[in-house]
């Protein structure tokens, strides 16, 4: 019998070499996976950016910094410029914007605060369910549906109240088409609503109970504990949840196409019809002719790339800022 336990001693040893091994193994194969995806993001970035700029130089050879100022989009003469297309971009996204915040934030502090269980769970069905909708969907919707309403109801009232007022009678100035760059962002304001929404829902959600409670058993209103309590501690949620939302408002594509009217002008009145860089793109490839309207193509995808870069540098800025404020 002391044989055997003598025996026993090196045979479990060697069983436990072997377990260690095998964990050994499985962590460096995982280690090594996990590098290969994260380098292999950076590959694929940096194969986009490259592609982008190698095809964007023959029109910033030919326009050079005119391309970004010029207003004119010729493809018969070969005269190109995307100051049209990126005003049309920031016009629709901050129309956008400036709906889907404070309408997304009203509707999460209903459902943190305020909502019934029993109705809770249908809004964020029914949330969830706009996020799923195509954007093809959004544009035939639009076209046919809201922009004719528009039309006949909003656009006629903005001209007749306010397109008489100084200062902001340009804004509303023309006749009501129906279509345009405030019709285009109403879309977009609905499409992005149910990013602002789940994301801000969720990050209210995640603030402590007990801060809330602190902050009634003071004597405080809902309103004062959500603004001085609920929206501090999710801000940088709340900041995240937006820019995601800016984000696909500035690169959506086929809705903005269907309703935004794709004429290359600026106009100062938003009922007026104008175009984006992505419906521009989507609207013009596949009847491009020319390495040169080609090339002007790929540098709005370009300059668009780099819109989405510096917004999301700013949104960086803040969060780091904020963090350091509070840490």
């Amino acid at each position: 019998m002391a044989l055997s336990d003598q025996m026993s001693v090196p045979a479990q040893a060697l069983a436990r070499t072997r377990a260690l091994d095998r964990l050994r193994l499985g962590d460096t194969v995982f280690r090594h996976l996990t590098r290969t995806a994260a380098i292999g993001v950076l590959l694929l970035l940096s194969g986009v950016i490259i592609s982008l700029i190698d095809g964007s130089i023959p029109a910033f050879r030919t326009f050079g910094f005119g391309f970004l100022t010029s207003e004119r989009w010729n493809p018969v003469t070969d005269n190109f410029g995307a100051l049209p297309a990126i005003y049309g971009t920031i016009v629709t996204s901050f129309i956008a914007m400036l709906i889907a915040v404070p309408i997304g934030l009203m509707i999460a502090f209903f459902l943190t605060e305020l909502c019934p269980p029993w109705l809770r769970r249908p809004i964020g069905i029914a949330i969830e369910l706009l996020a799923g909708i195509p954007s093809i969907i959004y544009g035939i919707w639009g076209l046919f549906i809201f922009a004719p309403f528009l039309q006949a109801t909003l656009q006629p009232f903005l001209i007749n109240t306010l397109g008489n007022v100084p200062g902001i009678a340009p804004l509303f100035a023309g006749p009501p088409y129906g279509i345009g760059m405030l019709t285009s962002g109403l879309i977009l304001a609905i499409m992005v609503l149910p990013f602002v929404t789940s994301i801000t829902r969720d990050v209210f959600e995640a603030v402590p109970g007990v801060l809330k409670e602190a902050a009634y058993g003071l004597g405080c209103t809902t309103w004062e504990v959500v603004r001085n309590v609920t929206l501090p501690y999710a801000r940088v949620g709340v900041i995240g949840g937006v820019m995601l939302a800016l984000g696909r408002a500035l690169g959506e594509t086929m809705a903005v196409t269907f309703v935004i009217g794709n004429a290359h002008r600026i106009s100062a009145s938003i009922l007026a019809p104008g175009t984006t860089i992505s419906a521009t793109i989507a609207n013009e490839f596949t009847e491009a002719v020319g390495d040169l309207y080609t090339s002007a193509l790929i540098a709005l995808g370009l300059i668009l790339f780099v819109i989405t870069f510096i917004v999301l540098a700013i949104a960086r800025y803040m969060l780091m800022r904020i963090e350091r404020r509070i840490g």
